[in-house]
């Protein structure tokens, strides 16, 4: 398949080292909006988003994550990015983990959020990708997000939940459906061993799609990572717990940003 030119944008000072910020399946960059006062501090951000998400153009699917991360290193190119640190939550922690096996001279860092490296049973997100193709996204939006958030922060915060789940439902339904093909045929494990990337895995502690045993077996695998877990979030940690998944990223990307004066 051809490579998509993803939708994109940049934020921060110019000459900062730059960190590429990738959403989970069914979200778009406003995903990273409680990060982006930090990171854009010392950092140059490069949000962007998956085939179908945002304006980026869906293709016919299915989609496999190499195709995903084939857009990525393009749009990469396209900016004449030689090296990046990359943060991705979900898918798009999948599609950072093929990158900086794919490419890892590319990659400075990794922060990988609510994923993992294998995603059984794949017959879920199969069965998801076929109601959606033929029903739309609406069919599914109550299954998909409810994993998203604890139960409590959708009480306090029913603003945020209907503001991502109206996104949600706005997603193509072939772009969403091609890349719940991409997740359900996912197996990073022996991919892992191939990232030197410093990375840190970070786990909502009530996650769910991914809980944290998900994270610690991919941090297990790779050669140079952490794990981390944050308590009182669900799937979209750096949203429920911006406070927490910040001061983790600070810590982790600042080596990435200390040539900027």
């Amino acid at each position: 398949m051809a490579v998509v030119p993803l939708q994109y944008r940049f934020d921060g000072p110019r000459t900062a080292p730059v960190v590429v910020l990738l959403p989970t399946l069914g979200t778009r960059w406003s995903l990273w909006e409680p990060q982006l006062p930090e990171l854009t501090r010392r950092l140059r951000v490069l949000r962007v988003n998956h085939r179908g998400h945002g304006s980026s153009p869906a293709p016919r699917g299915p989609y496999s994550v190499q195709e995903l991360g084939g857009d990525l290193l393009a749009l990469l190119d396209r900016c004449e990015l030689e090296r990046a640190s990359f943060v991705g939550i979900g898918l798009g922690a999948m599609v950072s983990l093929w990158a900086a096996a794919a490419e890892p001279s590319r990659v400075t860092r990794l922060a990988l959020l609510s994923t993992t490296s294998w995603a059984p049973p794949s017959l879920r997100w199969q069965s998801i990708g076929e109601r959606v193709r033929r029903f739309g996204v609406s069919s599914v939006v109550d299954e998909v997000t409810r994993s998203w958030f604890t139960p409590g922060f959708c009480e306090q915060r029913p603003d945020i939940v209907a503001r991502f789940t109206e996104e949600f439902e706005k997603t193509d339904p072939e772009g969403y459906a091609g890349c719940c093909d991409a997740v359900a045929n996912v197996d990073h494990r022996s991919l892992a061993r191939r990232v030197h990337a410093p990375t840190m895995v970070i786990a909502g502690a009530h996650d769910p799609q991914t809980p944290p045993g998900h994270g610690r077996r991919l941090a297990g695998v790779l050669p140079d990572a952490h794990f981390e877990v944050v308590g009182g979030a669900a799937h979209l940690a750096n949203v429920e717990r911006a406070d927490l998944v910040n001061d983790l990223l600070l810590r982790h990307l600042a080596p990435a940003a200390v040539r900027w004066p």
